[in-house]
């Protein structure tokens, strides 16, 4: 973030002044710049030399989107600092942020998730999440906060800003007394009496029966389906002196942290009348891209030979294409319909050699600012990351997923109509095929996300996290 120049920065009241007084239809970029001068003189003096470690567990969804913030506080003249293993070195390099790697915890990434403890043979979505729960994140706790007093005794930082499944966020917290912001990297997931346990991808409670209804199902995923995780996660905190009401992970991490910078809106979430004191929406919180030009824009002259384009992913975590991605291709090959499948390396090789029409392109990879821009449908599994760019580019979207939280992201898309959600992990070629004409035909999704995406575009990101983490920083030094 470029700092504006000491002189710039004097003449910025007589600028106002003059604006008001003689161009009226200037007045109010006017004084927009003088509130993004007043911001950016705050950081320089508030933020300057402050030391802050970032956090996260090892996989794209959870990393990449907290790379923006980590950039903006270091041209703020932050000291930033990443903890992560191995396989992210050369992406840290890239961002000029420098790596803590690590030593106790075990990095389970995306390239081994799946076959991790034998996950890939659990099909049941209650019993993966709890697997998900306790493998993946629960057990990782003590390790990751080994790790982080190691660092801390060369590295004293201010602040830890993790995401918001980092589960040694109270360890950090309580036994450090340090402050930890956590970045909601999926809709909010604290518990709710409106609403049932976040994993489930249950709609709001429209009536008091039906919240009678969820704190039943809120009792029983703590005591009965998610007993083991929860039971799990607790004696792992007790064997650090920790004492926290038993509840389920997420919402333990959400509450626990001093703040939580929830990635998103109010107009991508439901309405809570319970909502956490220590939430605040910042918006879409998008990963890091350089100014400079410096590769090449993805593009296929196929773009503007066709007037109906969806674009296709399962992510990075999904490693198996037919659930998602084939029945697409499936069922618009040799049609009117121009579809892009990014595969993430995932059944690249098999797929294109399986489908040969002129009407189909798949890569590896595909930037997705590139591509969206052209497209009428996005096809997703829920990946929030996704998402979100299919927001900012006002694209609607037909949904199937369940893993990995992905079917509350799902509920929310079809529960406010910014496209359909199937409610399936492995929706039929004509299902997809059905959704994806009802939104190319029904104005209703596009003018719903075109409004979401203007709500999204209100809020500056980076400047409000900013914002956010002086207001901690300065608490915690009193």
């Amino acid at each position: 973030m470029p700092f504006l120049p000491p002189k710039v920065g004097m003449v910025f009241p007589f600028l106002v002044i003059l604006s008001d007084a003689l161009y009226p239809q200037f007045s109010c970029h006017a004084h927009r710049l003088k509130n993004i001068f007043i911001m950016e003189k705050q950081l320089e003096t508030e933020l300057k030399g402050k030391k802050i470690l970032f956090a996260t567990v090892p996989l794209d969804g959870h990393f990449n989107p907290l790379t923006g913030l980590a950039k903006y506080l270091q041209e703020a003249g932050c000291d930033v600092r990443w903890y992560m293993p191995d396989v992210f070195e050369e992406r840290l390099k890239k961002l000029n942020i420098p790596q803590y790697k690590y030593e106790t915890a075990v990095a389970i990434t995306a390239d081994i998730i799946d076959t991790y403890g034998g996950r890939s043979e659990i099909s049941d979505p209650i019993e993966k999440l709890n697997f998900d729960f306790i493998t993946i994140f629960a057990k990782r706790g003590p390790e990751y906060y080994e790790d982080i007093l190691r660092i801390n005794e060369t590295f004293p930082f201010d602040l830890l800003i993790a995401d918001s499944f980092f589960s040694a966020t109270p360890f950090v917290k309580i036994r450090m007394n340090k402050p930890v912001i956590a970045v909601g990297i999926v809709p909010s997931a604290e518990d709710s009496v409106d609403l049932a346990p976040f994993g489930m991808g249950l709609l709001p409670a429209k009536n008091e029966g039906e919240r009678a209804e969820y704190a039943k199902i809120h009792d029983q995923a703590v005591n009965v389906l998610f007993r083991q995780a929860v039971d799990t996660y607790d004696e792992l905190l007790k064997s650090y002196g920790i004492s926290i009401e038993k509840s389920m992970l997420p919402n333990i991490l959400s509450k626990e942290a001093t703040l939580c910078l929830q990635i998103g809106t109010p107009g991508f979430d439901y309405n809570r009348s319970d909502l956490g004191d220590n939430i605040r929406f910042v918006g879409a919180l998008l990963p890091y891209t350089s100014n400079k030009q410096n590769r090449e824009v993805w593009f296929d002259d196929r773009l503007k030979q066709y007037q109906k384009i969806v674009l296709v992913t399962e992510g990075t975590v999904e490693k198996d294409f037919t659930k998602l991605t084939e029945p697409t291709l499936e069922v618009f090959k040799d049609t009117d319909t121009l579809v892009i499948a990014a595969t993430a390396g995932n059944g690249t090789k098999e797929l294109r050699e399986k489908y040969t029409s002129n009407n189909i392109i798949i890569e590896d990879f595909i930037p997705f600012n590139d591509v969206l821009p052209y497209v009428h449908v996005y096809i997703t599994n829920g990946g929030y990351g996704g998402t979100l760019l299919s927001i900012h580019n006002q694209v609607p979207m037909v949904a199937a997923g369940l893993h990995e939280g992905k079917n509350e992201i799902c509920s929310r898309i079809g529960y406010f109509n910014y496209g359909i959600n199937l409610n399936t992990e492995i929706p039929s070629p004509e299902a997809i095929r059905i959704a994806t004409e009802e939104i190319m035909t029904n104005e209703l999704y596009k003018n719903n996300i075109t409004r979401l995406y203007h709500e999204m575009n209100s809020y500056n990101a980076n400047e409000l996290s900013a914002k956010y983490i002086m207001e901690v920083l300065a608490v915690s030094v009193v």
